[in-house]
Protein backbone atom coordinates (compact mmCIF):
# COMPACT_ATOMS: atom_id res chain seq x y z
CA UNK A 1 0.00 0.00 0.00
CA UNK A 2 1.31 3.56 -1.03
CA UNK A 3 2.33 5.87 1.80
CA UNK A 4 -0.63 8.64 1.51
CA UNK A 5 1.01 11.79 0.51
CA UNK A 6 0.81 14.25 2.88
CA UNK A 7 -0.41 17.74 1.63
CA UNK A 8 1.10 21.04 2.97
CA UNK A 9 -1.26 23.80 2.85
CA UNK A 10 -0.64 27.02 1.02
CA UNK A 11 -1.54 30.15 2.99
CA UNK A 12 -2.92 33.20 1.22
CA UNK A 13 -2.62 36.86 0.80
CA UNK A 14 -5.34 38.89 1.95
CA UNK A 15 -6.90 42.32 0.64
CA UNK A 16 -10.27 43.50 2.54
CA UNK A 17 -12.55 45.02 0.30
CA UNK A 18 -16.05 45.76 0.69
CA UNK A 19 -16.63 46.46 -3.42
CA UNK A 20 -14.92 44.00 -5.42
CA UNK A 21 -16.18 44.01 -8.81
CA UNK A 22 -14.64 42.34 -12.10
CA UNK A 23 -15.48 40.92 -15.46
CA UNK A 24 -12.99 38.06 -14.93
CA UNK A 25 -14.63 35.83 -11.91
CA UNK A 26 -13.11 33.11 -12.77
CA UNK A 27 -9.58 34.83 -12.11
CA UNK A 28 -10.40 35.44 -8.56
CA UNK A 29 -11.20 33.86 -5.31
CA UNK A 30 -13.43 35.63 -3.46
CA UNK A 31 -14.24 34.53 0.05
CA UNK A 32 -16.74 36.39 2.46
CA UNK A 33 -16.39 36.21 6.04
CA UNK A 34 -19.09 36.25 9.00
CA UNK A 35 -17.33 37.72 12.40
CA UNK A 36 -18.54 39.83 15.15
CA UNK A 37 -17.22 43.10 14.26
CA UNK A 38 -19.10 45.49 16.93
CA UNK A 39 -20.25 44.77 20.55
CA UNK A 40 -19.50 42.84 23.13
CA UNK A 41 -17.64 40.23 21.05
CA UNK A 42 -15.96 42.91 18.49
CA UNK A 43 -12.31 41.67 20.16
CA UNK A 44 -12.85 38.31 19.09
CA UNK A 45 -13.94 39.51 15.54
CA UNK A 46 -10.83 41.66 15.65
CA UNK A 47 -8.77 38.63 15.95
CA UNK A 48 -10.08 36.89 12.86
CA UNK A 49 -8.98 39.81 10.94
CA UNK A 50 -5.84 40.16 12.53
CA UNK A 51 -5.06 36.62 12.03
CA UNK A 52 -6.01 36.21 8.35
CA UNK A 53 -3.34 39.16 7.67
CA UNK A 54 -0.75 36.97 8.92
CA UNK A 55 -1.41 35.34 5.13
CA UNK A 56 0.45 38.44 3.56
CA UNK A 57 3.83 36.59 5.09
CA UNK A 58 2.78 32.79 3.54
CA UNK A 59 2.14 33.93 -0.28
CA UNK A 60 1.58 36.73 -2.35
CA UNK A 61 -1.46 35.97 -4.53
CA UNK A 62 -3.61 39.37 -6.02
CA UNK A 63 -6.25 37.22 -7.15
CA UNK A 64 -7.71 36.00 -3.64
CA UNK A 65 -9.33 38.84 -1.54
CA UNK A 66 -11.33 38.35 1.67
CA UNK A 67 -14.50 40.14 2.35
CA UNK A 68 -15.28 40.27 5.62
CA UNK A 69 -19.49 41.33 7.16
CA UNK A 70 -20.50 42.40 10.76
CA UNK A 71 -22.52 39.09 11.41
CA UNK A 72 -22.94 39.64 15.32
CA UNK A 73 -23.14 36.91 17.81
CA UNK A 74 -26.07 35.14 17.95
CA UNK A 75 -27.61 37.69 16.56
CA UNK A 76 -29.69 36.34 13.26
CA UNK A 77 -31.07 39.76 11.93
CA UNK A 78 -27.50 40.90 11.55
CA UNK A 79 -26.44 37.01 10.16
CA UNK A 80 -28.69 37.29 7.61
CA UNK A 81 -28.28 40.73 5.83
CA UNK A 82 -24.49 39.64 6.64
CA UNK A 83 -25.11 36.74 3.69
CA UNK A 84 -27.12 38.33 1.91
CA UNK A 85 -24.51 41.40 1.51
CA UNK A 86 -22.10 39.13 0.45
CA UNK A 87 -23.71 36.62 -1.69
CA UNK A 88 -24.89 39.86 -3.56
CA UNK A 89 -21.24 40.53 -4.89
CA UNK A 90 -21.15 36.98 -6.45
CA UNK A 91 -19.43 35.25 -3.33
CA UNK A 92 -20.17 31.31 -2.59
CA UNK A 93 -17.66 30.75 0.00
CA UNK A 94 -17.95 31.72 3.59
CA UNK A 95 -15.52 31.26 6.61
CA UNK A 96 -18.38 31.12 9.12
CA UNK A 97 -20.72 31.05 11.39
CA UNK A 98 -18.79 30.79 14.52
CA UNK A 99 -21.70 28.66 16.19
CA UNK A 100 -22.90 25.70 15.40
CA UNK A 101 -26.18 27.27 17.44
CA UNK A 102 -26.30 29.02 13.53
CA UNK A 103 -25.88 26.44 11.12
CA UNK A 104 -29.85 25.26 10.97
CA UNK A 105 -30.15 28.99 10.23
CA UNK A 106 -27.28 29.15 7.06
CA UNK A 107 -28.86 25.94 5.70
CA UNK A 108 -31.47 27.86 3.62
CA UNK A 109 -28.60 29.51 1.65
CA UNK A 110 -28.09 26.05 0.17
CA UNK A 111 -25.99 27.64 -2.89
CA UNK A 112 -23.71 28.97 -0.53
CA UNK A 113 -20.86 27.00 1.66
CA UNK A 114 -19.87 27.71 4.86
CA UNK A 115 -16.51 26.68 6.62
CA UNK A 116 -17.04 27.05 10.75
CA UNK A 117 -14.38 26.71 13.21
CA UNK A 118 -17.18 25.13 15.12
CA UNK A 119 -15.95 21.69 17.00
CA UNK A 120 -19.77 20.30 17.65
CA UNK A 121 -19.84 17.74 14.54
CA UNK A 122 -17.46 16.59 11.91
CA UNK A 123 -19.78 15.71 9.35
CA UNK A 124 -20.71 17.49 6.90
CA UNK A 125 -24.15 19.51 7.92
CA UNK A 126 -25.83 20.39 5.13
CA UNK A 127 -24.05 23.36 3.29
CA UNK A 128 -21.39 23.84 6.25
CA UNK A 129 -18.42 22.38 6.89
CA UNK A 130 -16.83 22.04 10.78
CA UNK A 131 -12.98 21.84 11.28
CA UNK A 132 -12.58 22.49 14.80
CA UNK A 133 -11.33 20.19 17.31
CA UNK A 134 -13.89 17.66 17.26
CA UNK A 135 -14.71 15.77 20.71
CA UNK A 136 -14.79 12.57 17.97
CA UNK A 137 -10.82 13.15 17.13
CA UNK A 138 -10.29 13.40 20.97
CA UNK A 139 -11.61 10.79 22.02
CA UNK A 140 -10.35 8.09 19.04
CA UNK A 141 -7.47 9.53 19.85
CA UNK A 142 -7.03 8.91 23.71
CA UNK A 143 -8.71 5.38 23.04
CA UNK A 144 -6.17 4.61 21.10
CA UNK A 145 -3.79 5.60 23.00
CA UNK A 146 -4.84 4.31 26.52
CA UNK A 147 -4.89 1.03 24.62
CA UNK A 148 -1.37 1.58 23.81
CA UNK A 149 -0.55 1.38 27.09
CA UNK A 150 -1.75 -1.41 27.46
CA UNK A 151 -4.79 -0.02 30.12
CA UNK A 152 -7.87 -2.43 30.47
CA UNK A 153 -10.35 -0.56 33.11
CA UNK A 154 -11.57 2.72 31.75
CA UNK A 155 -13.70 5.17 33.41
CA UNK A 156 -14.68 8.30 31.13
CA UNK A 157 -15.74 11.41 33.38
CA UNK A 158 -17.89 13.97 32.45
CA UNK A 159 -20.72 16.39 34.75
CA UNK A 160 -24.33 16.44 34.42
CA UNK A 161 -24.77 19.80 32.38
CA UNK A 162 -26.22 20.94 28.88
CA UNK A 163 -23.82 18.79 27.54
CA UNK A 164 -24.08 15.42 29.09
CA UNK A 165 -26.35 14.06 26.16
CA UNK A 166 -23.89 14.97 23.56
CA UNK A 167 -21.14 13.50 24.89
CA UNK A 168 -23.23 10.64 25.75
CA UNK A 169 -24.53 10.38 22.33
CA UNK A 170 -20.65 10.51 20.71
CA UNK A 171 -19.37 7.51 23.26
CA UNK A 172 -22.75 5.25 21.41
CA UNK A 173 -21.95 6.87 17.88
CA UNK A 174 -17.91 5.76 18.08
CA UNK A 175 -18.36 2.48 19.91
CA UNK A 176 -16.92 2.74 22.97
CA UNK A 177 -20.02 1.57 25.12
CA UNK A 178 -17.48 -0.91 27.09
CA UNK A 179 -15.99 2.35 29.04
CA UNK A 180 -17.51 2.78 32.60
CA UNK A 181 -19.42 5.91 32.90
CA UNK A 182 -19.23 8.45 35.46
CA UNK A 183 -21.24 11.35 35.65
CA UNK A 184 -20.69 13.93 38.13
CA UNK A 185 -22.17 16.99 39.81
CA UNK A 186 -20.16 20.34 38.74
CA UNK A 187 -20.28 21.79 42.48
CA UNK A 188 -16.92 20.98 43.76
CA UNK A 189 -18.69 19.74 47.09
CA UNK A 190 -20.99 17.08 46.00
CA UNK A 191 -18.07 15.95 43.83
CA UNK A 192 -15.33 14.89 46.18
CA UNK A 193 -17.98 12.97 48.13
CA UNK A 194 -18.80 11.16 44.79
CA UNK A 195 -15.26 10.61 43.66
CA UNK A 196 -14.86 9.11 47.44
CA UNK A 197 -17.79 6.38 46.16
CA UNK A 198 -16.15 6.07 43.09
CA UNK A 199 -12.67 5.59 44.41
CA UNK A 200 -14.08 3.00 47.25
CA UNK A 201 -11.92 6.07 49.55
CA UNK A 202 -13.82 5.29 52.76
CA UNK A 203 -12.92 1.12 52.33
CA UNK A 204 -9.36 1.84 51.67
CA UNK A 205 -8.64 4.54 54.10
CA UNK A 206 -10.02 1.72 56.72
CA UNK A 207 -8.08 -0.71 55.10
CA UNK A 208 -4.96 1.37 56.09
CA UNK A 209 -5.71 1.91 59.83
CA UNK A 210 -6.48 -1.51 60.51
CA UNK A 211 -3.03 -2.36 58.81
CA UNK A 212 -1.09 -0.19 60.79
CA UNK A 213 -2.79 -1.62 63.87
CA UNK A 214 -1.25 -5.08 63.18
CA UNK A 215 2.34 -3.22 63.68
CA UNK A 216 1.47 -0.86 66.26
CA UNK A 217 2.52 -2.71 69.45
CA UNK A 218 5.02 -4.71 67.94
CA UNK A 219 8.67 -3.76 68.46
CA UNK A 220 10.55 -6.17 66.16
CA UNK A 221 12.85 -4.47 64.10
CA UNK A 222 10.55 -5.59 60.47
CA UNK A 223 7.59 -4.75 62.16
CA UNK A 224 8.62 -0.91 63.05
CA UNK A 225 10.03 -0.35 59.34
CA UNK A 226 6.70 -1.87 58.08
CA UNK A 227 4.66 0.95 60.46
CA UNK A 228 6.89 3.42 59.24
CA UNK A 229 6.32 3.01 55.86
CA UNK A 230 2.27 2.57 56.46
CA UNK A 231 2.54 6.13 58.52
CA UNK A 232 3.74 7.46 54.78
CA UNK A 233 0.65 6.49 52.72
CA UNK A 234 -3.04 7.98 53.24
CA UNK A 235 -5.08 5.00 51.79
CA UNK A 236 -3.95 1.29 51.61
CA UNK A 237 -5.52 -0.74 48.49
CA UNK A 238 -6.10 0.20 44.68
CA UNK A 239 -9.21 1.37 42.93
CA UNK A 240 -10.93 -0.53 40.91
CA UNK A 241 -9.67 1.19 37.42
CA UNK A 242 -6.82 1.90 35.51
CA UNK A 243 -7.13 4.76 33.57
CA UNK A 244 -9.59 8.08 33.02
CA UNK A 245 -10.58 10.44 30.63
CA UNK A 246 -12.23 13.43 32.21
CA UNK A 247 -14.35 15.75 29.36
CA UNK A 248 -14.37 18.72 31.30
CA UNK A 249 -12.05 22.21 31.50
CA UNK A 250 -11.41 25.26 33.20
CA UNK A 251 -11.93 25.24 36.89
CA UNK A 252 -14.14 22.38 36.66
CA UNK A 253 -11.47 20.15 35.28
CA UNK A 254 -9.39 20.98 38.34
CA UNK A 255 -12.17 20.42 40.84
CA UNK A 256 -11.99 16.96 39.67
CA UNK A 257 -7.90 16.42 39.69
CA UNK A 258 -8.09 17.84 43.26
CA UNK A 259 -10.30 15.16 43.98
CA UNK A 260 -8.70 12.99 42.27
CA UNK A 261 -5.95 13.49 44.28
CA UNK A 262 -7.33 13.88 47.34
CA UNK A 263 -8.78 10.66 47.13
CA UNK A 264 -5.05 9.34 46.69
CA UNK A 265 -5.40 8.18 42.84
CA UNK A 266 -1.81 7.43 42.45
CA UNK A 267 -0.85 8.29 38.84
CA UNK A 268 1.94 5.15 38.82
CA UNK A 269 -1.20 3.27 38.86
CA UNK A 270 -3.70 5.38 37.00
CA UNK A 271 -3.62 6.66 33.95
CA UNK A 272 -5.20 9.94 34.16
CA UNK A 273 -6.43 12.25 30.59
CA UNK A 274 -8.39 14.64 29.42
CA UNK A 275 -9.20 16.62 26.09
CA UNK A 276 -8.21 19.34 24.59
CA UNK A 277 -7.25 22.34 26.65
CA UNK A 278 -5.90 24.26 23.79
CA UNK A 279 -2.10 24.44 25.98
CA UNK A 280 -3.90 26.44 28.97
CA UNK A 281 -0.72 27.00 31.60
CA UNK A 282 -2.64 27.66 34.07
CA UNK A 283 -3.10 23.83 34.72
CA UNK A 284 0.56 24.07 35.83
CA UNK A 285 -0.05 25.97 39.06
CA UNK A 286 -3.66 24.40 40.11
CA UNK A 287 -3.28 20.70 38.90
CA UNK A 288 -2.81 18.20 42.11
CA UNK A 289 -2.48 15.41 39.86
CA UNK A 290 1.05 15.84 38.53
CA UNK A 291 0.92 14.21 35.34
CA UNK A 292 -1.65 14.61 33.10
CA UNK A 293 -2.13 13.62 29.21
CA UNK A 294 -4.64 15.28 26.52
CA UNK A 295 -4.21 14.89 22.89
CA UNK A 296 -4.42 18.35 21.30
CA UNK A 297 -2.99 19.65 17.73
CA UNK A 298 0.42 20.64 17.12
CA UNK A 299 2.48 22.50 19.85
CA UNK A 300 4.91 24.14 17.98
CA UNK A 301 3.05 25.23 15.30
CA UNK A 302 0.38 27.36 17.55
CA UNK A 303 3.16 28.22 19.53
CA UNK A 304 4.50 30.01 16.56
CA UNK A 305 1.18 30.77 15.44
CA UNK A 306 0.50 32.95 18.67
CA UNK A 307 4.52 34.29 18.27
CA UNK A 308 3.79 35.22 15.12
CA UNK A 309 0.61 37.08 15.61
CA UNK A 310 2.25 38.47 19.24
CA UNK A 311 5.10 40.14 17.14
CA UNK A 312 2.79 41.46 14.20
CA UNK A 313 0.23 43.08 16.74
CA UNK A 314 1.58 43.00 20.50
CA UNK A 315 -1.39 40.95 21.47
CA UNK A 316 -1.87 37.50 21.64
CA UNK A 317 -5.12 35.91 19.99
CA UNK A 318 -8.31 33.91 20.56
CA UNK A 319 -7.43 30.14 20.34
CA UNK A 320 -10.43 29.60 17.85
CA UNK A 321 -8.46 32.32 15.18
CA UNK A 322 -5.72 29.47 13.58
CA UNK A 323 -8.55 27.64 13.31
CA UNK A 324 -9.71 30.27 10.56
CA UNK A 325 -6.47 30.45 9.42
CA UNK A 326 -6.12 26.99 8.54
CA UNK A 327 -9.74 27.36 6.68
CA UNK A 328 -8.62 29.97 4.59
CA UNK A 329 -5.58 27.74 3.49
CA UNK A 330 -8.16 24.79 2.64
CA UNK A 331 -10.27 27.12 0.91
CA UNK A 332 -7.46 28.25 -1.37
CA UNK A 333 -5.96 24.93 -1.97
CA UNK A 334 -9.43 23.59 -2.88
CA UNK A 335 -9.26 26.52 -5.41
CA UNK A 336 -6.38 25.99 -6.64
CA UNK A 337 -6.67 22.00 -7.17
CA UNK A 338 -10.01 22.27 -8.93
CA UNK A 339 -9.94 25.38 -10.99
CA UNK A 340 -13.12 26.31 -9.00
CA UNK A 341 -14.99 26.20 -6.18
CA UNK A 342 -18.57 25.20 -7.01
CA UNK A 343 -20.15 22.80 -4.07
CA UNK A 344 -19.26 21.48 -0.68
CA UNK A 345 -18.04 18.20 -2.48
CA UNK A 346 -14.64 20.10 -3.80
CA UNK A 347 -13.37 19.50 -0.03
CA UNK A 348 -13.25 15.88 -0.30
CA UNK A 349 -9.93 14.70 -0.97
CA UNK A 350 -7.99 11.30 -0.80
CA UNK A 351 -4.94 12.71 0.48
CA UNK A 352 -4.29 13.85 4.07
CA UNK A 353 -3.67 17.79 4.57
CA UNK A 354 -1.48 19.14 6.60
CA UNK A 355 -1.79 22.41 8.28
CA UNK A 356 -1.28 24.82 11.05
CA UNK A 357 -3.36 22.76 13.71
CA UNK A 358 -1.96 19.78 12.60
CA UNK A 359 -2.96 16.94 10.06
CA UNK A 360 -6.35 16.04 9.46
CA UNK A 361 -8.04 14.44 6.49
CA UNK A 362 -11.64 14.99 4.68
CA UNK A 363 -13.15 12.12 3.54
CA UNK A 364 -16.13 10.68 3.02
CA UNK A 365 -17.85 13.99 3.83
CA UNK A 366 -16.30 14.07 7.28
CA UNK A 367 -13.47 15.71 8.95
CA UNK A 368 -10.75 13.98 11.11
CA UNK A 369 -7.83 15.46 12.84
CA UNK A 370 -4.72 13.11 13.91
CA UNK A 371 -3.98 14.33 17.08
CA UNK A 372 -0.91 13.91 19.34
CA UNK A 373 -1.14 13.11 22.90
CA UNK A 374 0.31 15.77 25.18
CA UNK A 375 1.91 15.30 28.57
CA UNK A 376 1.66 17.88 31.62
CA UNK A 377 4.18 17.26 33.67
CA UNK A 378 7.09 19.42 35.42
CA UNK A 379 5.36 22.87 34.05
CA UNK A 380 6.22 22.05 30.65
CA UNK A 381 3.90 20.50 27.91
CA UNK A 382 5.83 17.85 25.92
CA UNK A 383 4.92 15.31 22.88
CA UNK A 384 4.48 11.70 24.22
Amino acid sequence: MKKKIVIFLSYIILFFNSNLLSNEVSKYLKIGLLAPLSGEYSDLGNSLLYSLQLGLDEINDKNVFIIPRDAGFSDETKLDSAIKDLKSQGINIIIGPLSNKDFAYVKKYNDLIFISPSNITPEFKNNVISIGVTLDSQLLALNNFIKKQKKKKTVIMFPENQYTDFIEKKIKQLNLNYLKVFKYDPDPQVLTGEIEVLTNYSQRKKNLELRKKMFQDKEDDQSIKELERLEQLYTLGSVNFDSVIIVDFGSNLKSVLTSLAYTDVNTRDVLVTTVNQWFDESIFYENTIKTLYYPSIDYKEFKKYNENYFKKFSTYPDEITILTYDALGLIYYAWKKNGKITSINDFSFKNKIKGKIGTFSIKDRRVTQDLEIYKVEKNKFTKF
